[in-house]
């Protein structure tokens, strides 16, 4: 059954169920098992073993992850308590006038926090989520807007995990200078920059539409806060007296400690650039070792002033635990799928691998061909970096060096493709972060983003056909901008605003 069809099979079966029965963790564990069935012929015993023997693999491997995670939560539930998000939210509301404003700090913030797509995903809502509560924007709609700065952003930052992560994908040998290719590819990142300039219109007008537009009308009559999250420490209220300056300065830290942590594993120490360390920076690491640093200063900002006691403190390892259940149960699960569909298992890209190459011959639809793909891919396996792993190669075995402006727009299709089906696959990484970050049941996120993740797509899409017949990639992002002002234009006249500030 590997590099088969069959190995489409689990992911897409999983997405099918979760849409269908709206319960995220079932449907994973059928599609984990439904693919260790087919990668074992079907022995059940043997496909329960394979099953655990995946997510101990995978779990292991990510396990700093679920660290930052934890500590993470920890950090969010001592600041809730302590009063400090209710003083900051007063704060903010008396500077604050609405719901535009509220949306267009948190798309700044994701903006300004572009080195990792995790750090930016809980870190926003982490900041955000209490000033656009107090607005009442729906969750749903700041679980969008923190993944369209999440991946989108980084993906086009430099200085970034992401930008690693592509370089690392060129195969061993290669002449070509893959933080040079990566910087020839975000002017023609379609996707990404088309997403930041459609969230930045949504935030505007506030005219949402299909499912998010439905979510939004429910909200305005009752504020939704998903089942899930209604025990948070955000719920129950504050103990302490804090203030302002008791969220930002954590908030800093946190930031600052991270970012060091990233030029830490990198080898700033050792001499590197910093350019350098960020490209060879191992960010889990830097994570566990930033969000440590901040667990550590919280206590010290915290106890001494009083502001928690010792005991209530203490009491924040449990709230912030549960807060960050959700997220660590889908995200290990989400792993152990793109692990049973990996090279290991089932082969999933292997077997999309193939079928471009044996279609390689249309070579003025290449680029949209790879960005389809990429899409394809992405949204099944949930992994951005694994889908630039697979085709990164393949586009360069096709193109070769000689055609190296071919091979850019082949790349940033990948690239485009591989966000934008991250972007809207419910076993992503970031979607589920995203989710956490802004306190919003999963598949509400999900639902309520892929229309808009589509409608970008089809204006990518046909950027990069333009791409491959002029061999221009600034042609195709001029037909993207002018067809997604003209589905503005028609969001606009046909819509009317739903998230708007209150007269």
């Amino acid at each position: 059954m590997a590099e088969t069809i069959w190995a489409v099979f689990p992911p897409v079966l999983t997405i099918a169920l979760a849409l269908a029965t709206k319960e995220v963790y079932m449907s994973l564990l059928i599609g984990i098992f439904s693919g260790a069935m087919l990668y074992s012929n079907f022995n059940v015993l043997q496909a329960i073993l394979t099953m655990f023997a995946v997510m101990e693999e995978k779990v292991g491997g990510n396990v700093n992850i679920l660290v930052f995670l934890v500590v993470l939560g920890i950090l969010v539930a001592a600041i809730s308590r302590s009063g400090a998000t209710e003083a900051y939210g007063r704060w903010a509301g008396a500077r604050i006038h609405g719901k535009r404003s509220a949306l267009f700090l948190t798309a700044l913030l994701g903006i300004i926090i572009f080195i990792d797509d995790y750090f930016n995903c809980l870190t926003v809502g982490t900041v955000m989520r209490p000033i656009t509560d107090r607005f009442k924007v729906s969750r749903a709609k700041l679980a969008y807007i923190i993944d369209a700065t999440a991946a989108p952003v980084c993906i086009l930052a430099p200085v970034s995990s992401w930008a690693a992560a592509v370089g690392s994908s060129l195969p061993e040998g290669t002449t070509i200078d893959g933080f040079a290719l990566f910087l020839r590819t975000i002017p023609v990142n379609l996707y990404a920059i088309l997403t930041m300039l459609f969230m930045l219109f949504i935030a505007w007008t506030g005219r949402d539409f299909a499912a998010m537009g439905r979510m939004v009308r429910l909200n305005r009559e009752h504020f939704i806060v998903a089942e899930e999250y209604r025990d948070s420490a955000d719920a129950k209220g504050a103990l302490g007296n804090g203030k302002v300056i008791d969220l930002m300065l954590p908030i800093f830290v946190l930031i600052g400690a991270c970012v060091f942590g990233m030029l830490y594993t990198g080898g700033i120490m050792e001499g590197k650039s910093i350019a350098d360390a960020f490209a060879d920076c191992d960010s889990a690491k830097a994570l566990v070792l930033g969000s440590f640093i901040s667990f550590v200063f919280i206590a010290l900002l915290y106890l001494p002033r009083g502001v928690l006691s010792f005991n209530q403190f203490c009491e924040c390892f449990v709230l912030g635990f549960k807060a960050m259940v959700p997220a660590v149960f889908i995200l290990c699960l989400a792993w152990t799928m793109s692990g049973i569909v990996s090279d290991k298992y089932l082969n999933l890209g292997g077997y999309v691998g193939q079928l471009v190459q044996a279609n390689s011959a249309v070579g003025l639809f290449l680029p949209a061909i790879f960005f389809v793909v990429a899409g394809f891919l992405a949204f099944s396996t949930g992994t951005s970096w694994g889908t630039f792993g697979i085709l990164i190669p393949i586009a360069l075995a096709i193109v070769g060096l000689e055609q190296y402006e071919l091979l850019v727009l082949m790349v940033a299709a990948i690239l485009s493709g591989a966000v934008a089906g991250d972007h809207a696959s419910p076993i992503s990484d970031t979607t589920i972060l995203a989710s956490a970050g802004a306190q919003c049941h999963h598949l509400d996120h999900v639902a309520t983003q892929i229309p808009y993740v589509m409608l970008v797509c089809v204006c990518s899409f046909v950027g990069y056909v333009v791409d491959g017949f002029t061999q221009n990639g600034f042609a195709g992002l001029a037909v993207g901008i002018v067809l997604l002002a003209a589905c503005c234009l028609v969001i606009r006249a046909k819509f009317e605003p739903v998230e708007v500030d209150e007269k």
